[in-house]
């Protein structure tokens, strides 16, 4: 594993975690090796896993649900026509 383990991490810390992963995203998808890419998605895994972990009932914004999408395009199915 790279870094610290998550669970060590204060909350401070953790949010400082997810921060940096989620800015450098990005860059890595597009220019990192194989290698990086992975390294990238278990760190960010294990990082987000931990936040869920803390924060079981943390507040989920309707519009962020499948049901909260459909309201925003009218009802229409996520699936285009056929």
């Amino acid at each position: 594993m790279s870094g610290v383990d998550p669970a060590r991490l204060d909350d401070q810390q953790l949010m400082r975690e997810l921060e940096t992963i989620h800015r450098t995203r990005h860059d890595t998808l597009l220019y990192g090796s194989g290698d990086a890419l992975r390294a990238h998605n278990e760190r960010m895994a294990q990082l987000e896993g931990e936040y869920l972990r803390r924060n079981p009932r943390r507040t989920v914004a309707a519009g962020r649900t499948r049901e909260g999408a459909r309201e925003r395009r009218g009802g229409e199915s996520a699936a285009p026509p056929a």
